[in-house]
């Protein structure tokens, strides 16, 4: 998901002078002044000036009453205060410029007719377009508003998803590991109550891979290659349980190494090929990794030689089930589990998901 950063909106100053409020007030009068031009009398600087002063005040007029006073009495509204504010400001702002623009000793403005009729032109037309615009720019500043709000509630709603899949996949992951970690602590006490030659160094090579590999079963991202460690691990240990029945190969690709991998698929994958394939036979059997990396997608397939598929639920237990449901939160339903039957015997899964760098 692209992120998008919603910056907090400017108060006081900051807000009553803001820079696109600047730019829309002169480009504005300017706008008003050449076309009202032909109308007055006085040069054309005069006119652009006045124009643009006007609205510089409305503009102040808007900003002020947009944040003062802080509450208002529940009979009227903000936006009618603003509209007012500018209705009383504009005739007030215009005596003023006129005012300011009368020479020393001259008469008043309101005691020259042609001035006079300046001051009732400009004073009318600002009176009657500066209140309009205030209400366009209000409506406008509502739909924005209202579209700052609807992102910043998308955000949340996507943030407060993510955190509930990430909950979500803690739990599953939290599924698998005691079910690994007991299984094995199970396997070294058969060894010990039998009294096999093997259990301590079967309990050496356990405390070996526990070492290294249960820091990284919380580990949120972990590589292709991690994985594999963890699982040339495991097999490791299997096959000092059970050296003549069980042997096994792995072959990745170096461009899948880096590759982000849901924690313990791939372990998942072998350890019920060793637990519902290799153990039950009498004969044991070969297991056969390979990952690779083709285009945007990788592909992992763990292919066994053990008793293969049985009626009975599959015999495949209640792990893959479980990845399944931890690769749907993780990539929706762009991975893929399969599950097909060798012949003559065995069992062979493939595991297809995008290929993303770890993190």
């Amino acid at each position: 998901m692209t992120s998008t950063v919603l910056t907090a909106r400017p108060r006081g100053l900051a807000l009553m002078l803001h820079w696109r409020r600047i730019r829309f007030v002169v480009l504005f009068g300017l706008g008003i002044g050449l076309l009202l031009s032909p109308m007055w009398k006085a040069g054309l600087f005069t006119i652009l000036t006045r124009f643009v002063m006007l609205g510089l005040v409305a503009m102040l007029v808007f900003g002020l009453f947009e944040q003062w006073p802080k509450k208002l009495p529940r009979w009227i509204e903000r936006w009618v205060l603003q509209v007012l504010g500018i209705m009383v400001a504009m005739p007030i702002s215009t005596a003023i410029i006129y005012q300011m623009a009368t020479a020393p000793g001259a008469p008043h403005f309101y005691q020259v007719e042609a001035r006079m009729q300046g001051f009732a032109l400009l004073c009318g037309f600002s009176t009657f377009i500066a209140p309009w615009v205030a209400l366009g720019s209000l409506v406008r500043q509502k739909e924005a508003l209202a579209r700052h709000q609807a992102l910043a509630f998308d955000l949340e709603r996507s943030e407060l998803e993510r955190q509930a899949l990430d909950a979500r996949l803690r739990v599953l992951q939290t599924q698998v590991q005691p079910h690994f970690l007991f299984n094995t602590l199970a396997n070294v006490q058969e060894l010990v109550d039998t009294g096999s030659p093997q259990a301590p160094a079967v309990l050496r090579s356990l405390v070996a891979y526990l070492r290294a590999a249960v820091p990284r079963l919380d580990q949120a991202a972990p590589t292709l290659g991690q994985e594999l460690e963890l699982v040339r691990a495991y097999l490791e240990l299997m096959h000092m349980r059970m050296p003549d029945r069980l042997q096994f190969t792995i072959d990745a690709d170096q461009a899948a190494l880096g590759l982000h991998c849901p924690p313990m698929a791939v372990l998942t994958l072998v350890e019920n090929a060793v637990r519902h394939g290799i153990d039950p036979g009498e004969e044991g059997g070969r297991i056969e990794i390979h990952a690779e990396r083709i285009g945007d997608r990788c592909q992992v397939r763990v292919r066994d030689t053990g008793v293969g598929l049985r009626t009975e639920g599959q015999g495949l237990g209640t792990g893959l089930s479980t990845l399944r449901e931890r690769l749907r939160l993780t990539f929706d339903e762009s991975a893929t589990l399969r599950v097909t039957a060798r012949q003559p015997k065995g069992v062979a899964v493939e595991l297809d998901f995008p290929a993303r760098e770890a993190a």
